[in-house]
């Protein structure tokens, strides 16, 4: 490992944010090996520890990354849920506000050539976007109708070929929330994606067909 990647996975491991270092490397691995053209896209991007993953990758491979998020927080980000972090909480407006967390993540990573950040709702950019994915992570809003939405508005922006990664798949409920799990069903129950690897609650799978 050269000292700028080991450099990369020091700042993404010390960043806030809810992904392991073992998943993090691994969506840098599975980055690193996408077969077909096009850039990446980021649904859910928080404060940037797994745009700094994606984005080394995208760097090497002369990529661009997308990272989307409204950066308003989840569901579980919220004022009296289990992930909330008060002092993302912009004190003007009374509202999360992840954006200069990210931002800062993303220049001290000296990835802001590679990452861009697209600060929208993700259905309605989603409507509007046209370009062909070569990989697609989705770690957005975790409740059943912000995930199933997210599946729904980009997997067909997915180019066969190209590798789909879902973050927080938790088969037993004991562990998580469903709903990252249902989109992992609803992919492989699709017959148009081949399950390539899962690395704790990260899945990543091969797009073979059109389809969702």
């Amino acid at each position: 490992m050269d000292d700028r990647l080991r450099h990369l996975f020091d700042l993404a491991e010390d960043a806030r944010g809810f992904m392991p270092p073992d998943e993090g490397r691994a969506l840098h691995h599975h980055a690193l090996d996408v077969a077909v053209d096009g850039p990446f896209l980021e649904v859910g991007s928080y404060c940037g520890k797994s745009a700094v993953y994606l984005g080394a990758a995208a760097e090497s491979r002369g990529r661009l990354l997308f990272a989307l998020d409204h950066h308003r927080g989840s569901e579980e980000n919220q004022p009296g849920w289990e992930w909330h972090e008060p002092d993302l909480v912009d004190p003007t407006t009374g509202n999360i506000d992840t954006l200069p967390h990210f931002r800062r993540t993303i220049g001290e990573a000296g990835l802001e050539e590679t990452v861009v950040a697209l600060v929208g709702d993700s259905p309605r950019v989603a409507e509007a976007w046209s370009t062909p994915l070569s990989l697609l992570f989705i770690d957005g809003g975790h409740g059943a109708e912000p995930a199933h939405r997210d599946y729904e508005g980009w997997v067909p922006r997915l180019a066969v070929g190209g590798t789909l990664l879902i973050h927080d798949v938790f088969p037993d409920p004991v562990d998580g929330g469903r709903p990252p799990y249902e989109i992992w069903c609803r992919a492989v129950g699709s017959g148009a994606f081949d399950e390539v690897d899962a690395v704790g609650s990260l899945r990543v799978l091969r797009r073979t067909a059109e389809g969702t």
